[in-house]
Order: structure tokens, then C-alpha cells, then sequence
């Protein structure tokens, strides 16, 4: 067989080992492997490229991805579903491995709905918001990372008496947040999911300063939007960049305002730290070279055995394939009893 690779959206860690491994299973089986370049981009335009078993080697640690990445989706390209398949052909291709999160999956198993396309999915998103699996990698590193940061902000903030907050990723989920904060030890944790207001955020704040603490860390998810005791509410965000064809806003900036209300109605002095694509970059952890490397085996396995509209997910500690479609089906939010082990510690 010759089987193509792409990897979509956003960056993460563990992607190369995903890549790694796809390759190392596929050789042993005697296939052929290409790099689809930039995403479903690659398939669009007809990006492609050798992969071979030099190409694989010393894969494991490395962050990012050597195959680029895009936000393009062939949906929102005039002719892009036709120019996809038709590179797909003429590339001569049996299968593709398509490693991304919501978006691009979603791509693939719509492709496969509507034209039979052999494609094996596996799961990637720093934000761990896929229904259809217990974990993706990249998160374990990102909240790793936030873990770290905020460690580092509680000396810093004890030191001058401060409110520290915290700005980590998490465009519709609050799960980075919620990791990393109870890891950390925030004194307050605002995600999506369970929008405390602001005045309610405050108050709790200053109920901990009068009993003695002079210093809080505040733990805030990017796509938290602004929540007051009035019933407004405000996302901050500016518009959707044109390279990105899923229609994301860019969101950024939460962590500023929500440090600007926090001083104007505690009095307290407040600094905020946005830590963005620190999440997403550099070395990924054991965690995730291991979980990469095993979703890259089994989706390997899939293509090898013509089994295809399937994602790969980790069930317990099992590795399944479960249907693109159902995979793809709705976002994993933070559940209630997640977030109260959360604020079991907010005071």
C-alpha cells in the first residue's frame, strides 16, 4: 500500500511521534509512506513529499511537526474536495492517516461519509476536548507547562503581596485550566464551562485576603468569556483570521481584562502572565511520547487491515477504534465533579 500522512490545525507535542510510529508499523508491513504537506492544504494543492525511514528517525522527542501544518478546510475551497481526491489519485494513495483535532477529523469523516475515502483518524488537541477518547496527546505537556508556570508564580506573587492570573489555552473547554490549576494550586479557576462571574471571583479574593492570605493565583481559560452579576456577558476576541477556514476567532486578551476588573474592585495590586504557544511547543512529555506512539501503531494496524473510517482513542488504558463520526460528534467539556475538586480549594 501507499499510505499518506498529513497533521492539521494547531501544533502540539507528540505529533512526530505519532508520525514516527505510523511509519515504523507501515514499513514493517511493507508500505510506502507520504508526506501530505500542510494539512488538508497538501491535498488541495498537491503538497507532497517523500517519507522514508530516514526521514522518521529521531522523531520521538521533537515538538512540532515536519510536515506543517494549515487550517484549511476543503469544504470551504471552491473545487477543494475535487482537487483533493483528484491528488489523492494521482498520487496514486491506498490510505491516509489523518492526525488532528475537531476540525480536521471532522474534514476526514465527512470525506468518508460522502465519498468512501480510506482514512484512519487519530486524535490531537492540546485541550483534551474529544468526546470519543479519555485523553489526546499534547495535553499532558500543556498542562506540564502550566503546572510549571504557575509554580513559578506563587513565589513571585508571595513575594509582593500580589494577585497573579494566569492566562492558559482552551477555546471552548476549560480543561488546561482545571488540570493545571488544581495541580498548581490556583485560588481561582474561570473556564467556559462553569462561568463564575466577576464579582463572584472577586469576593472570593478578597474573603481570602482578610483571612490572611496576601497573595492569590487566578487560573483562566482563553475562551472564557467575561461573566457579570448583570447577565452580560463578554467574549474577548478579535475576528477570525482568513487562513483559518473553520471560522475560529482569535482569542487572547481574557487574561488582561479579567487582571484589570480584579485590581479596579479589589485595590489589589494584579499582574497577568499569558503563557499562548508556550503550551504548544517544545519537547513532549513520557506521557505523551508513549500515548503518540501507541495511537501511531494502532492506526497503522487500521490502514493495514483496510479498516477505515475509524479513529484511534484511548478507552481506560486500552487503545480502541471507535467511528470517525462518533469521535468527532460533540466537544468533552469539564464535568461538575471535576470542577468541584477544583474549588474544593478556592478560599
Amino acid at each position: 500500500m501507499r499510505i499518506g500522512i498529513l497533521t492539521g490545525g494547531g501544533d502540539c507535542p507528540g505529533l512526530n511521534a505519532v508520525i514516527r510510529a505510523v511509519g515504523k508499523r507501515s514499513f514493517d508491513n511493507g508500505h510506502e509512506m507520504v508526506a501530505v504537506r500542510e494539512g488538508w492544504r497538501g491535498f488541495v494543492d498537491g503538497i507532497f513529499a517523500p517519507l522514508g525511514r530516514r526521514e522518521i528517525s529521531g522523531l520521538l522527542p521533537r515538538g512540532g511537526t515536519i510536515l506543517g501544518t494549515s487550517r484549511t478546510n476543503p469544504f470551504k475551497v471552491d473545487g477543494g474536495v475535487d482537487a483533493a481526491l483528484a491528488h489523492f489519485a494521482s498520487e496514486h494513495l491506498d490510505a491516509l492517516v489523518a492526525i488532528g483535532g475537531e476540525d480536521t477529523l471532522g474534514v476526514a469523516a465527512r470525506l468518508y461519509r460522502e465519498h468512501n475515502f480510506p482514512v484512519v483518524g487519530v486524535p490531537k488537541t492540546i485541550d483534551n476536548d474529544l468526546s470519543g477518547t479519555d485523553y489526546t496527546f499534547g495535553f499532558d505537556t500543556a498542562v506540564t507547562i502550566a503546572t510549571e508556570a504557575i509554580d513559578r508564580l506563587h513565589t513571585t506573587a508571595e513575594s509582593h503581596n500580589r494577585v497573579m492570573v494566569v492566562e492558559v489555552m482552551g477555546r471552548h473547554t476549560g480543561w488546561i485550566a482545571v488540570m493545571s490549576g488544581i495541580a498548581g494550586g490556583a485560588d481561582a479557576i474561570l473556564i467556559p464551562e462553569h462561568p463564575i462571574t466577576v464579582e463572584d471571583a472577586c469576593a472570593q479574593l478578597m474573603k481570602r485576603h482578610a483571612g490572611g492570605k496576601d497573595f492569590s493565583i487566578v487560573v483562566v481559560s482563553e475562551g472564557y468569556e467575561l461573566t457579570y452579576a448583570s447577565g452580560d456577558t463578554k467574549l474577548v476576541a478579535g475576528e477570525a483570521r482568513a487562513t483559518d477556514q473553520f471560522g475560529h476567532v482569535v482569542l487572547g486578551g481574557v487574561g488582561d481584562a479579567l487582571a484589570r476588573e480584579i485590581e479596579h474592585r479589589t485595590g489589589f495590586e494584579t499582574r497577568v502572565t499569558v503563557l499562548g504557544h508556550v503550551q504548544r511547543g517544545g519537547t513532549p512529555t513520557p506521557r505523551d511520547r508513549v500515548l503518540a506512539t501507541r495511537y501511531g501503531l494502532k492506526a497503522a494496524d487500521l490502514v493495514h487491515e483496510g479498516t477505515f473510517g475509524r479513529m484511534v482513542a484511548l478507552h481506560g488504558d486500552s487503545i480502541v477504534d471507535i467511528s470517525l463520526d462518533e469521535g468527532t460528534a460533540e466537544l468533552k467539556t469539564v464535568p461538575d465533579e471535576w470542577y468541584d475538586v477544583a474549588r474544593a480549594f478556592f478560599w
